[in-house]
């Protein structure tokens, strides 16, 4: 078999082919590795590396611009013009675009434009895996996972754009059992360097000793403390669905009574901010946008738009909402794009602390099975899973029985009466797609497990 062409010929040879009036390719070429172990012993690992390109056509037609947007996981070179004239074949035939722009002129080759595509394999778990075989020698049985994923992302616009960027995004996720009792925890890493695997085994070791005893509990409010991993998992959705223009059109929760949205509201007396940045330290993702298709938040023709961090929620006000281009020009505000990541900080309180400070409540460690509702109110439903504790006289005394719960991340905010310190933390339910993330403890007096589950 040929080896693959580097990315950057295949962008070259994609512009050359385009026949219409602009043209947006993207090439991203992924290395991607994976360590499993079940009940205290390796089981499978693998490596693999696969390319995506797409080819974004665009035919202006006087005032209307039509898109047509193909993506193949072909890396033959021959392939390339086919993969053009269909992208431009779909944008002859596509309705008039509503995000409609001019393409951003470009600046040059980047610097980096040229260098190797770094790549990842087995060797990057070598630390997780002495740490792991140790903990393989206690009482408790071990089972999870271990991902590295880098991604090299070239953008290029028949403009003159040209960018890219290396994307590493690695996690560990580790179910821990003992007598019918299990436990989760997971970390993100950019790299695997000094992944805290050690520290996550003793928190997992913990957490079973509190369930030595269980108590059975009925559904409803209960004043429940959300460490990190389920702030983010709740949090997380919230920034999903902060677009203007569904909030504009009285679409979503970001809505405003009577026209408009809800930037300027004050969700919280806690002094708390929400907010992407592609350049925080840990947590750095892409600083522009390389969009394959259009969505409410992002745009293709916004391809090549410098990001940067954007204050959504600032000191517990509502503050920004994201606007592509077009869609900020429609409602007069300015462009606003997510980043990959999303951070809130405020709180200064310690887990610990807060803990000893409540009579009696509920440690929920982790949720799972999250889905929409209500988009209007983003009430969102789900399942406790792996470790629901309970707290008497500032102890966790016992795990308690699995819920559902239903409850919005909007209304979480506003209910909220204490923020603990912010730590980078790893999403459970949306780990696959946004493990990104620094989040607070919430203190909820009131969190709503709306019924018993049956979930072990």
């Amino acid at each position: 078999m040929e080896p693959m062409i580097p990315a950057q010929q295949v962008v070259e040879l994609a512009l050359q082919a385009a026949t219409v009036d602009e043209t947006v390719v993207i090439v991203t070429d992924r290395a991607e590795a994976s360590l499993r172990w079940a009940g205290n012993s390796m089981t499978t690992n693998g490596v693999s590396t696969t390319r995506i390109t797409t080819v974004i056509s665009i035919v202006r037609k006087g005032d209307t611009s039509h898109t047509g947007a193909i993506r193949t996981s072909d890396v033959d070179p021959a392939a390339i013009p086919l993969l053009v004239a269909a992208a431009e074949q779909a944008a002859h035939a596509a309705p008039n675009a509503r995000d409609s722009a001019p393409l951003l002129p470009g600046e040059g080759i980047p610097d980096d434009w040229n260098a190797p595509v770094p790549e990842t394999g087995a060797a990057v778990f070598a630390d997780v895996a002495d740490s792991l075989s140790a903990g393989f020698g206690r009482a408790d049985r071990l089972y999870g996972y271990a991902h590295h994923l880098v991604e090299t992302t070239f953008l290029a616009t028949s403009t003159g754009i040209r960018r890219r960027f290396t994307q590493p995004t690695g996690t560990v996720e580790i179910n821990a059992k003992r007598d019918g009792a299990s436990a989760w925890a997971g970390v993100s890493t950019p790299w695997f360097v000094e992944v805290g695997t050690d520290a996550l085994l003793d928190d997992l070791a913990m957490r079973l000793g509190w369930a030595s005893r269980t108590v059975e509990l009925p559904a409803g409010r209960y004043e429940t403390l959300m460490p990190p991993s389920t702030v983010a998992d709740m949090m997380i959705y919230l920034g999903w669905s902060m677009d203007g223009r569904g909030a504009e059109e009285g679409r979503t929760a970001l809505s405003a009574p009577g026209g408009g949205t809800r930037v300027g509201e004050k969700l919280t007396g806690l002094p708390l901010t929400m907010y992407s940045d592609p350049f925080a330290a840990g947590l750095q993702c892409a600083p522009f946008v390389a969009a394959a298709g259009s969505s409410e938040s992002v745009s293709v023709f916004d391809n090549g738009m410098d990001i940067g961090r954007v204050d959504w929620i600032r000191d517990g006000v509502i503050n920004a909402l994201a606007y592509p281009r077009a869609a900020a020009a429609e409602f007069g505000t300015a462009p606003a794009v997510p980043a990959d990541n999303l951070l809130m900080t405020g709180g200064s309180a310690d887990l610990a602390d807060m803990i000893a400070a409540t009579e009696r409540g509920l440690l929920l460690t982790t949720l799972w099975y999250i889905r929409t509702v209500d988009p209007t109110t983003l009430l969102l439903t789900g399942l406790t899973r792996d470790g629901v504790y309970l707290i008497e006289d500032g102890e966790v005394t016992a795990a308690v029985n699995n819920f559902r719960f239903n409850e919005s991340p909007l209304d979480l905010l506003r209910r909220a009466t204490e923020a603990g310190v912010a730590e980078q933390t790893l999403p459970r339910e949306w780990g696959d797609w946004a493990t990104r993330a620094v989040m607070p403890t919430l203190r909820i007096p009131d969190f709503h497990m709306s019924s018993v589950s049956q979930a072990q």
